[in-house]
């Protein structure tokens, strides 16, 4: 009997171990559950910090690039970068570092006269980054230093009101020389070349195409035509859309054709010479936020972001990978002028000398 009663109670304590062991292996898989689930949630935020390293760090732009705000959301959106920006034509933005001498608040300029980043480049005012995004933009369009590099290409025309030039019983211009003609006397706007990049780029072109004494002849001819001289790259088109003058020389891009829906005016590329400048970005020396601009610049010069960018104001953009905006139908590339841009750089406080001399105070 009692052998029995032995066994019995060997047998009860067998099983309440099994059941304490069961118990307690249960418990472990819950633990081990919690803490599997507690490392994938840290590897998720780990991962999410290393693909927005730059989250809330504010950069500051100089933008000089029509609709280019259109795309700020989505950068913003991607990276966690937030943008603050100011419009400013390069040329007033070239005088104001020179002010400076430098010491800039503004991380990165974005657009606009292409002859304003040499200068700035050759005063020291500009950081050296190549972004491994030059790799897919014609070499033609970018920096030969790796101080900048360009978004898009700019081709330059003319915007035209068709319903004042029938009013006033005008010819549709076509060429530049037509634009010499007496019979647009007073009708014609330009950008003061020393504030718009853009307008200084026409003015430097056509000296490279038909020759220093020739040019300055022309130029001299167009100058009788034009009472006003805007003081943006944007004004001529403004104007002439609201019927204050009949032909703008102007950047035709974007918003040209947005214009062209709503108001009776026509972007008109020259039969020939058509001079262009690539629309440029770079980092400024005096950036405190250097990295997070290479993120800027990197993002904006990628296919991705170039087709953003595209979307927000349609041009031809730099990078080969994506296509021309179908807008830019009627443009004939081989028209464009076999441009130097290094030398229109470098020959722009002789060439604004002379033309101040031209037009007077």
């Amino acid at each position: 009997m009692r052998k029995f009663l032995l066994i019995m109670l060997i047998v009860v304590l067998a099983f309440s171990l099994i059941a304490c062991g069961g118990d307690n292996g249960e418990e472990d898989v819950s633990v081990n559950e919690e803490v599997t689930e507690a490392e994938g949630n840290d590897v998720e935020e780990m991962d999410e910090e290393q693909e927005r390293p730059f989250e809330g760090t504010v950069l500051e732009l100089s933008v000089a690039y029509g609709g280019a705000d259109g795309s700020f959301e989505a950068f913003t959106e991607e990276t966690g970068i937030e943008i603050e920006w100011v419009s400013l034509s390069t040329g007033a933005k070239l005088s104001q570092l020179q002010a400076e001498e430098g010491e800039t608040t503004t991380d990165v300029w974005f657009g606009g006269g292409v002859d304003s980043y040499f200068a700035a480049r050759d005063l020291g005012y500009l950081y050296q980054y190549r972004s491994p995004e030059f790799d897919n933009i014609d070499e033609k369009y970018l920096d030969p230093e790796g101080y900048f590099g360009a978004l898009s290409l700019v081709p330059f025309g003319f915007i035209v009101n068709e319903e004042l030039i029938e009013e006033l019983g005008l010819d549709m211009p076509e060429t530049w020389e037509d634009l010499a003609d007496s019979q647009y006397d007073g009708e014609i706007i330009m950008a003061d070349p020393s504030i718009s990049g853009g307008q200084y780029a026409i003015l430097s072109g056509l000296i490279q195409v038909m020759g220093e004494d020739a040019a300055w002849e022309y130029w001299e001819a167009v100058n009788e035509n034009v009472d006003y001289y805007a003081q943006s790259g944007g004004e001529p088109q403004q104007k002439v859309a609201a019927g204050e003058f009949a032909i703008g020389l102007t950047a035709i891009h974007g918003q040209t054709f947005g214009l062209m829906e709503t108001a009776p005016v026509v972007g008109i590329f020259p039969s020939e010479n058509i001079p262009w400048i690539p629309a440029p970005i770079a980092i400024f020396e005096n950036s405190e936020n250097k990295e997070a601009a290479k993120v800027l610049v990197d993002w904006y010069l990628s296919e991705h972001g170039q087709d953003i960018l595209m979307e927000a104001d349609a041009r031809i953009m730099a990078n080969r990978k994506v296509a021309p905006p179908e807008e830019m139908g009627t443009l004939n590339m081989d028209q464009l002028i076999d441009f130097d841009l290094e030398r229109m750089g470098r020959e722009r406080e002789e060439i604004l000398g002379s033309w101040k001399e031209l037009i007077g105070e």
